[in-house]
């Protein structure tokens, strides 16, 4: 038998058996469960051997071994296989995408419900805006000081942008605020992307507006990867039921990244144009989320719009459930989602 063969296959049943227990994994336990034609003796040599090269721990508290980051690493690029869903897991995420969906908060609202429910994990859905579509809904000019003024886009979707304004000059508060109205109107429906060109067209039209269209022009803020229109957290609580946060602090400080809008579009973020990606410990990039794994999977709604799905566990997730569960939801959602422009 070919030793790195039969290490790769002992690594393999500690993942599995740990993933499912969250027990330390004794040599014992794997020449009981899963190789049974090997010693306990020959098993404790390769987990020690396991061990230096990094894809073990030992916890103080046991004999047993846990995976490691870099185990779980090896486990999802080369040892994962897909879990088929049952029948009925199936047709209960078809029926839970059977019908029109009209916002796409009831959208997010719908993946996020169904997702922890069917995983057991938090569930996060984010929908962005690209920003070559991001349109404007009006802007506000707030005098902050003599020359400097604030100035507020806010968008369709409905997320805000602010930005310090210089201005050559002075401007009194009433005729700022008329600037203001002008302007707002005048570039309602404005996709950002265009802003710039438009506010030159605009330079002549209004001499008392000039001033504040050229700072605005030279200032305009950019979106470097579009608005986040929508964003749906659910299942907080699940990831208490793990022991992994019985842990008083550990779990107030992962709670507190759950409902931290700003930490969660992070954590959603980074999954670059990967359709499918999963980030483990420490990949993760947050000291609070080094002990969770994050799946994210994205795809594109017909209006333009990217909706990413992240499923947030243990670093011990059953990932091979997670990535059928999210190929199933995407297929559904291709279905509903062409379905629909069919009818419109």
């Amino acid at each position: 038998m070919d030793r790195i063969d039969r290490k790769y296959r002992i690594l393999q049943a500690i993942i599995d058996d740990y993933i499912l227990t969250a027990l330390p994994v004794g040599s014992r336990t794997i020449s009981r469960k899963y190789e049974q034609k090997l010693s306990s003796a020959t098993i404790r040599n390769e987990m020690s051997d396991l061990e230096e090269l990094g894809y073990l721990d030992s916890p103080h508290t046991s004999a047993g071994r846990v995976p490691s980051y870099k185990a779980y690493r090896l486990y999802v690029d080369q040892m994962l296989t897909p879990v088929p869903l049952s029948v009925e897991e199936t047709a209960f995420i078809n029926r839970c995408f059977d019908r029109r969906i009209h916002q796409v908060e009831e959208l997010s609202s719908r993946i996020a419900k169904v997702l922890s429910s069917m995983t057991h994990y938090t569930t996060a859905v984010m929908t962005r805006t690209p920003k070559n579509e991001l349109v404007l809904s009006h802007l506000q000019l707030v005098p902050v000081a003599d020359r400097r003024v604030l100035l507020v886009l806010v968008t369709r979707g409905g997320s805000v942008k602010q930005t310090l304004l210089e201005l050559d000059a002075p401007i009194a508060p009433d005729e700022l605020y008329t600037v203001s109205r002008y302007l707002s109107r005048q570039l309602e429906g404005c996709a950002l992307s265009d802003l710039a060109q438009v506010l030159g067209e605009m330079g002549g039209e209004r001499p008392d507006a000039t001033p504040v269209i050229r700072a605005i022009a030279q200032q305009q803020p950019e979106a470097e990867e579009g608005d986040v229109a929508a964003l749906v957290v659910g299942g907080r609580s699940n990831l208490l039921s793990f022991p992994e946060y019985s842990d008083v602090d550990k779990a107030k400080a992962l709670l507190s990244v759950l409902e931290t809008r700003e930490k969660m579009v992070s954590l959603l973020s980074q999954h670059g144009e990967m359709e499918i990606s999963v980030r483990i410990g420490p990949e993760t990039g947050m000291e609070e989320t080094r002990d969770c794994s994050i799946v994210t999977a994205s795809y594109r709604l017909g209006d333009g719009r990217v909706n990413t799905i992240g499923l947030i566990g243990p670093t011990r997730m059953q990932y091979g459930k997670v990535l059928s569960v999210l190929s199933q939801v995407g297929q559904s959602l291709t279905e509903l989602l062409e379905e629909q422009n069919g009818q419109s």
